[in-house]
């Protein structure tokens, strides 16, 4: 494609003055609040004009230059990139304040879907950004999280320089080394894949930090992206550039952080002049009602449809997405659309994921769960080292509503023998929702500890206020032995009992899916909790369906099963003080026993109850130890006795049989 504009010999250094500059410092804020119309209507996200526009206008004459050789006829940038790509690179380079040596905007990250050109801007970024310094011998990076990813960004900007004359008389590049070098300041334009060692002890000017999602899951990258940008120190007219699509998986680790921060920037939670977010993303309508799966809205977070994003490859990975099922279709919103993966998105995912995200209330501490609630039960779920040992409580207010506080445990060594989670966990113990323990059993005794708080208190009931998985807690029963905690065996009720897992769990699974659906069990929103219940596949078997740690692989679903087990205590209507229901099954077995007077007891067969069983199941246990079998039709008849606790576990009372 011939060009029309005169070509111009790209600026060998900015050492020429530069055009006039509005007298007085600018004035500017990041903040871009509306930008939800903004991106529907096309708009530029960035709200100002470059702050030194001399400075924009000679990089972007660099930058409009440099050929596009992937594109038939060999494109410049000028002739094709589109006018959002323009608004980058101007505020990027406008926000230098020659006068000063210093840059104003720092730190910028651009988040757009897959094929909008990202390798290329990246390349071409950095190229002008090496043809307009001044400083000799400086250093600047493209850093990338893997080697094919590194390449990706050298190969355009080795093309856009052995494409030109001008460009080639002045800048060498060494594919061998994927480096660039200025021959006349001897500065160098490295592109590296990520390595600690690689970018230690680096004194960079200007830094581009490609895919800034997979940087999310390695558990060293927030120390290896401060070696690589601690040269900025020293440096002032430097910055930081953050180049991503979305994560195929929920955000985590670097990104996650800096995901959140710069959209607190651009909401204007946080004034950060300094920061500069450009986020193609969904508004919050659009992702509530769905809209982003309608091909007519495709366009909002993909700026380069019609030019490298091509509508018809995105309506035929579409269509062969669609027919692998859900599953195939959150990558390609992920990667195409980029919508980030929530909780709920999964299509195995366990059911009470769905209602998971609208059941936030704040409950941020203990503390605050045990003044606001009459009664609390705790559940415990304990595993190998390579697990996280979870405990939930749950307090019933004066209203009936649940609440739910959950933490968990890791030994340090998880960090080691997992570290594709590593970076989660640590985001989990920056939150305060996870403790990293150096020593073995020093996660026992502080479980040990919140126990005792909750009984000190005067919130557990006197018997069954702790739930527990029987396989794997021998020491927590050991600890809480030795300070007074009573256990339940079969010939006396304690307060800790076991919980039985599999299949018989799924009556406490179904009660918190439905308080969920109800909005009668609240949460503190904790990403821990988050991550936990998206990891929670469903694994049907023949009498019912299972949530398992197999099915979930490494990814620990631990605290979301201490909360089933306390759960399955809180489903039994407790009350402080021995009011609840076991007074009610001893009252019960009382009415059985020889009267005072001598004259025999009355005995009265119980009445039989039908209560419509969940799906799946195919016979349940009643609290008085019978046995029931679940008819084809889904009914169970069941003991007067047996029916407030398995109605309070998913079961629906239909009629009462006559006896």
């Amino acid at each position: 494609m011939a060009s029309s504009r005169r070509r111009r010999r790209p600026a060998a250094r900015s050492t020429e003055p530069p055009a006039a500059e509005p007298a007085g410092p600018p004035s500017w804020s990041t903040a871009c609040p509306d930008w939800a119309e903004r991106i529907v209507a096309r708009r530029s996200l960035i709200p100002f004009e470059p702050l030194f526009r001399a400075q924009a206008e000679a990089a972007l004459e660099v930058f409009r230059e440099l050929k596009i050789v992937d594109v038939a006829g060999s494109p410049t940038a000028g002739e094709v990139c589109r006018e959002w790509i323009f608004d980058f690179v101007g505020a990027v380079f406008g926000a230098y304040d020659h006068a000063a040596g210093r840059r104003l905007i720092r730190n910028f990250l651009l988040s757009v879907s897959k094929k909008n050109w990202k390798s290329g801007l990246a390349a071409g970024l950095m190229v002008t950004a090496l043809v307009r310094n001044w400083r000799l011998s400086g250093e600047f990076i493209i850093l990338a999280p893997t080697i094919e990813v590194a390449q990706n960004s050298f190969k355009p900007a080795r093309d856009m320089i052995s494409s030109s004359e001008e460009l080639s008389a002045i800048l060498h590049a060494q594919p061998s080394i994927r480096t660039i070098t200025h021959r006349g300041t001897g500065a160098t334009l490295k592109v590296v894949a990520a390595d600690s060692q690689t970018v230690s002890g680096k004194k960079a000017i200007g830094v581009l930090v490609d895919e800034l999602w997979q940087f999310g899951l390695m558990h060293d990258a927030e120390d290896m992206l401060r070696e690589a940008t601690g040269g900025l120190a020293s440096r002032p007219e430097g910055f930081v550039i953050y180049l991503t699509t979305q994560s195929d998986k929920p955000p985590a680790g670097i990104f996650a952080k800096r995901l959140q921060y710069f959209r607190k920037v651009r909401d204007g939670e946080v004034v950060d002049p300094r920061s500069l977010p450009v986020l193609y993303e969904f508004p919050e309508a659009m992702l509530k009602s769905k809209a982003y799966r309608e091909e007519a809205n495709w366009y909002v977070t993909n700026p380069n449809l019609g030019a490298s994003v091509d509508l018809e490859f995105l309506r035929e990975r579409h269509a062969v997405d669609e027919v692998g099922g859900e599953a195939s279709l959150l990558g390609f919103y992920a990667k195409h659309l980029n919508v980030e993966v929530g909780v709920a998105q999964a299509i195995d995912n366990w059911a009470g994921a769905r209602y998971w995200d609208q059941n936030v209330e704040r409950v941020a501490t203990l503390e605050e769960l045990l003044d606001r609630c009459e009664v609390a039960t705790a559940g415990a779920d304990g595993g190998g080292l390579d697990d996280l040992y979870g405990f939930a409580v749950i307090g019933r207010t004066a209203e009936g509503r649940w609440l739910l506080w959950a933490h968990a445990w890791c030994h340090a060594g998880v960090l080691e023998r997992r570290k594709e989670i590593a970076p989660r966990l640590l985001d989990f113990q920056a939150d305060g929702d996870l403790t990293i323990v150096a020593r073995i059993g020093d996660d026992v005794v502080q479980i040990a500890d919140l126990l005792q708080q909750i009984r000190d208190a005067g919130k557990f009931p006197d018997e069954a206020a702790i739930g527990v998985d029987p396989v794997g807690i021998a020491a927590l029963l050991d600890e809480l032995g030795n300070r007074g905690f009573s256990t339940s065996t079969a010939d006396a009720a304690g307060m800790i009992e076991g919980v039985p897992q599999g299949w018989q769990l799924q009556g406490a699974i179904k009660t918190v899916e439905r308080k969920l659906a109800g909005g009668e069990l609240v949460h503190s929103g904790s990403r821990l909790m988050a991550w936990c219940v998206g990891n929670a596949k469903i694994e049907p078997r023949a009498n019912g369906m299972l949530v398992t740690k197999q099915a979930s692989g490494f990814a620990k679903i631990d605290p979301l099963m201490a909360t089933f087990n306390a759960a399955a205590l809180m489903s039994k209507n407790p009350q402080v003080g021995g009011r609840g229901i076991f007074e009610f099954y001893k009252n019960t077995a009382a009415a059985g026993r020889p009267r005072a007077d001598g004259a025999p007891a009355v005995s009265k067969q119980p009445a039989q109850i039908a209560l419509r069983a969940p799906p799946g199941t195919s016979n349940v246990y009643g609290i008085t130890g019978k046995q029931y079998v679940v008819a084809a039709d889904g009914i169970v008849r069941v003991d007067e006795d047996d029916e407030k606790p398995l109605i309070g576990q998913g079961f629906e009372r239909i009629v009462m049989a006559e006896t």
